[in-house]
């Protein structure tokens, strides 16, 4: 049964679906505009995740129009080795990663239109995702976060300088710190996970137990 909340903004969240391929397509390069091309997903490989795994696939609507949206897999992820990149998840954008039996949900990525932020879009796909995870019995959410705050600061500290402040709330970074108050726990720094100037290419693994609420609102 296709996913469906209507947010009080009137915002809809919404399981993706094949028509809204194209628009996918456009909204990465907005969302994700100095992420290296090859790392973004293109409207062909939009058809692939639906085919590989639909209940994970979500989108922010207004009406008809796409506004944001979340690409997810499963996998069964091991967190004594957790470093990995960005391409090993993607596997050339098409998520043959997916693990039909994997016991975590893996969010490849998670992005809102500017101009659409701060209007509960974030928040009610992070609890679109957790649905999922509760209805298939998984044991959580894993995802890598981009520290999009380091690239402009790289030239003061160190990216492990920078992820200390983070994990003790001395630093507050625009993609991690909003991931963490949804409930995201800090797993880990991975250096080289992907290819993007914001980040200097560097991610954060983060973990969101099954059993944690995640309200859309």
């Amino acid at each position: 049964m296709p996913y469906r909340r209507v947010l009080k903004s009137g915002l809809v969240i919404a399981s993706t679906a094949p028509g809204h391929a194209a628009q996918l397509e456009r909204l990465q390069e907005v969302v994700f505009p100095t992420l290296a091309p090859e790392q973004r997903f293109r409207a062909p490989h939009y058809f692939k995740h639906i085919e590989l795994f639909p209940e994970g696939q979500f989108v922010g609507l207004d009406g008809d129009t796409v506004v944001a949206m979340t690409s997810t897999v499963r996998l069964d992820f091991d967190f004594e080795h957790f470093g990995h990149g960005f391409d090993d998840i993607i596997q050339g954008g098409w998520m043959t990663s997916h693990q039909p039996g994997g016991s975590w949900l893996y969010g490849a990525d998670i992005g809102t239109r500017p101009d659409y932020r701060h209007r509960g879009l974030a928040r009610g796909l992070y609890a679109a995702r957790h649905e999922t995870v509760r209805s298939l019995g998984l044991a959580g959410q894993v995802t890598v976060g981009m520290m999009s705050g380091f690239g402009a600061r790289k030239n003061e500290m160190s990216a492990q300088e920078y992820y200390e402040g983070l994990k003790a709330g001395r630093i507050v970074d625009p993609t991690i710190s909003a991931q963490m108050r949804i409930g995201f726990q800090i797993g880990g720094l991975i250096p080289d996970y992907l290819h993007d100037p914001v980040c200097d290419n560097y991610g954060v693994c983060l973990v969101l137990d099954a059993a944690h609420e995640v309200r859309p609102e």
